[in-house]
């Protein structure tokens, strides 16, 4: 295609051809997912309207639902495919508060039917069922407290002096991210993340909780002003 003509020509057709093929694989055109590939969702939201719309798609037929989230209007559809819908569990109570322990100590991770966990796996504390959580034992947990490490302190606590195990991990990956969302949200799980570690590793070092206490309040000051920082 030395001539110039052809080449533009080429280009020209090329374009109207990848135009056709998008538009077959979007949301206006054919189906987008082959027979037997499985159920996909796509959700998006109307600005306008405020509401969100799901439509999903088997390689068969496609159906579509408008809700107020994304969530809902996601499970609405999976419902329509004859599916078990997943939603957000609503918030809990007043004073009472969700979280995971897990059993991840720094220097070994027992699996989660090792012998160690039958009684706790049997009888968890009030609130609390035992799950698996990235191949470790975990206590999934909706307790009272006045602010949620209030809730966590009180968990530990029973399961270190009911069954010997130091639960010293929330499931926070990354406990750097910061969130100031107040004394129950993300951020204070990150917080509560890095004391539990501190508890736990500081031993091993030769630190007890006392030193480490101290190291707080020698640190930050026993008067420091809330918020500041």
């Amino acid at each position: 295609m030395s001539d110039p003509v052809d080449a533009a020509q080429f280009a020209f057709e090329l374009g109207w051809k990848l135009r056709g093929l998008e538009a077959a694989l979007g949301e206006g055109g054919g189906a987008w997912r082959r027979k037997g590939a499985g159920l996909a969702v796509r959700a998006w939201r109307d600005a306008d309207a405020g509401l969100w719309t799901a439509v999903g798609d088997d390689g068969e037929r496609r159906e579509a639902r408008t809700a107020g989230t994304a969530d809902e209007a996601t499970a609405l559809v999976h419902e329509a495919f004859g599916l078990t819908a997943w939603r957000p569990q609503p918030p809990p109570p007043p004073g009472w508060h969700r979280f995971t322990l897990v059993h991840r100590p720094v220097d070994d991770c027992p699996a989660p039917d090792d012998p160690r966990y039958a009684r706790l796996r049997a009888r968890p504390p009030e609130g609390c069922v035992a799950e698996e959580a990235d191949g470790c034992f975990a206590l999934r947990c909706e307790r009272p407290g006045a602010r949620l490490l209030d809730a966590v302190a009180a968990t530990c606590a029973e399961v270190r002096d009911g069954y010997g195990l130091l639960l010293a991990d929330l499931g926070v990956a990354r406990p750097q991210e910061w969130a100031a969302d107040g004394t129950d949200g993300w951020g204070a799980e990150a917080v509560g993340q890095l004391l539990l570690m501190a508890a736990e590793r500081g031993p091993k070092l030769g630190y007890s909780v006392e030193d480490l206490a101290g190291f707080l309040r020698a640190a930050a000051g026993a008067g420091a002003v809330r918020g500041q920082g």
